[in-house]
């Protein structure tokens, strides 16, 4: 193969794999490739509970058993404080995307609470300041 067709590969090589990106990123969660010429401007607020046994609801700001916090189990991911109403940085949509998976992320990592059965997240949403929507979410069940 000669050098000036090992370029020629490179580049449509290249230049293919920002095409599937930008195309992928129309129908992932996370668009960050993909270009809007005027992006979502919207806020979202959030209750996380967490379900019991006896179908009563806790605020995870509650003690839980335990010894577990909310804000340590998601520290650094932005939903520290969800009962403020905040920004969606990347749209409704992708926010949601990003509390399922921490609703099940920490349903499953929280062996010490024996009192859970699942998370419920209850969300209002403000989108492209219309609203406010409402949406639940719930974590996986926890094994008893």
């Amino acid at each position: 193969m000669t050098t000036r067709t090992l370029r020629r590969s490179v580049a449509i090589l290249i230049v293919v794999a920002q095409l599937v990106l930008i195309v992928r990123a129309y129908s992932a969660p996370l668009d960050v490739f993909g270009f809007q010429m005027f992006p979502e401007s919207s806020d979202w607020s959030v209750q996380v509970l967490r379900e019991t046994a006896g179908g009563n609801r806790v605020d995870v700001r509650a003690p839980w058993p335990g010894g577990y916090s909310w804000a340590d189990l998601v520290a650094g991911s932005g939903l520290e404080d969800p009962t403020a109403r905040q920004p969606a940085a990347y749209g409704i949509d992708t926010s949601l995307h990003f509390l399922q998976g921490a609703l099940d992320w920490v349903a499953a990592h929280t062996p010490a609470d024996t009192e859970t059965v699942r998370l419920v997240a209850e969300v209002d949403a403000w989108r492209n300041g219309r609203g406010p929507e409402h949406a639940v979410l719930l974590s996986e069940m926890r094994a008893p």
